[in-house]
């Protein structure tokens, strides 16, 4: 009988202390097994909505210099990155079969002139024999064949006169042919300008019968400005065009200078001539930007932003906070559950509907920002919901417009794993 009872007090016993540790055990488990979440709070500052791209620098023009004569290169008076004036001297092809055209043209011209003068002393004589004949006519000395021989010679001699002064005229056009040729043997600058490209050397035999060969590319005005050409995607060109009516600032990095931003560029240019490739259409955007520095330099890969809006000192929603959506409607207070019911209709609705199937005025109207959203906030137990009106963005804020939310609360961005 003390047996049965001792072992009845130890059963108590330990029912007691299994009571007591029980309820302790169940608020550890609870507290472990809550949902930790990331939390980041709405602060105040400024916020540009901005569109990306990626670009080429160019210089504004590059000026092709191309020899028109053929033969070899005699000297070679400028290289890469050589500073140039327009009409400076940057190459000489050998001149000499050049000049001796020029001394046979020159020879041929003295020929044709000479020519001219002995046709005029033949129409001379052929004149003067014809009033000679006329003042014997008179006395019936001479024929009427006689008269008609001496006017015809002189007609003769008149257009063999012609003919030399046309031979004259062909023989200076030759020359003026050969001078010019032989001028275009000294390879001359065009405008003021770099030489960014050198395509020939000394010695080198050009051959200019059927292609004009390309001996440098000069470019003029690097050292003031260089262009930046970007393709935009289409779904973005209103915004550029916007921006660049309202002057807004466009600014860029390149690989050369990772840590700097240039930021005086400007919209110059938006083109029309879109291309497509890969059923996405693009248009080209010229970027004009200062380089009076010189540290642009043409086939830099840009990677810009161009300035659509910028609002200064207003409230700013972590982008996170409003991509959050309550994993589990046993998360949320049950005041708000109703939210997540509309918004998983609205997902069901837009998911289930063809947008080819809307009409115009519907497609506009569901491709318009949504500027109604929530963001969530914990309040130790449950997930409480924030209507908030939202605005322009930027990599990590979104603009806050109006709505129950105050500098510094704390939004959930997200849930944290589980240790």
């Amino acid at each position: 009988m003390r047996g049965i009872i001792t072992f009845l007090l130890v059963i108590a016993v330990l029912g007691g202390l299994g009571t007591a540790a029980y309820f302790p055990a169940a608020k550890y488990i609870r507290e472990r097994n809550k949902p930790q979440y990331r939390l980041e709070e709405a602060i105040k500052g400024d916020i540009t909505l901005n569109v990306n791209a990626t670009g080429t620098v160019e210089p504004v023009l590059r000026v092709n210099v191309g020899a028109v004569v053929s033969g070899p290169i005699l000297e070679l008076h400028v290289d890469f990155n050589d500073q140039v004036k327009k009409d400076q001297l940057m190459a000489k092809i050998d001149p000499r079969l050049f000049e001796s055209l020029v001394l046979r043209d020159k020879a041929q011209l003295e020929t044709r002139l000479a020519e001219v003068k002995r046709a005029e002393a033949r129409l001379q004589q052929a004149i003067n024999a014809e009033e000679r004949a006329e003042r014997l006519t008179n006395r019936s000395i001479l024929s009427e064949t006689e008269i008609d021989e001496l006017k015809f010679s002189r007609m003769a001699a008149k257009a063999d006169l012609s003919v030399a002064q046309a031979a004259v005229q062909q023989a200076e056009a030759n020359l003026e042919n050969s001078q010019a040729n032989l001028a275009y043997t000294e390879i001359r600058s065009p405008v003021d300008g770099i030489v960014i490209d050198r395509k020939i050397d000394e010695g080198q035999t050009l051959a200019a019968q059927f292609q004009t060969p390309e001996l440098f590319i000069v470019a003029p005005d690097m050292d003031e400005k260089m262009y930046i050409y970007a393709s935009v995607d289409e779904a973005d060109i209103g915004l550029i065009r916007r921006a660049q009516q309202e002057e807004q600032p466009v600014t860029f990095t390149v690989d050369a200078y990772p840590g700097e931003v240039f930021e005086n560029g400007r919209i110059r240019e938006v083109r029309l001539s879109s291309t497509e490739e890969s059923n996405v259409v693009t248009y080209p955007v010229v970027v004009e930007t200062p380089n009076s520095d010189m540290k642009l330099l043409p086939g830099m890969t840009a990677s810009l932003s161009f300035q659509i809006e910028k609002k200064a000192d207003i409230i700013k929603v972590p982008n996170s906070a409003l991509r959050f959506y309550p994993p589990n409607r046993k998360l949320v207070h049950p005041d708000d559950r109703s939210i997540l019911d509309g918004v998983a209709e609205a997902r069901a609705s837009s998911s289930e509907q063809d947008l080819v199937r809307r009409s115009a005025e519907e497609r506009a109207e569901y491709n318009q920002p949504i500027q109604d959203r929530h963001v969530w906030m914990y309040d130790g137990e449950f997930l409480r919901a924030r209507a908030v009106k939202v605005g322009i963005s930027d990599s990590r804020f979104t603009e806050f417009i109006s709505g129950d939310l105050e500098v510094g609360d704390q939004l959930v961005a997200g849930e944290k794993p589980k240790e």
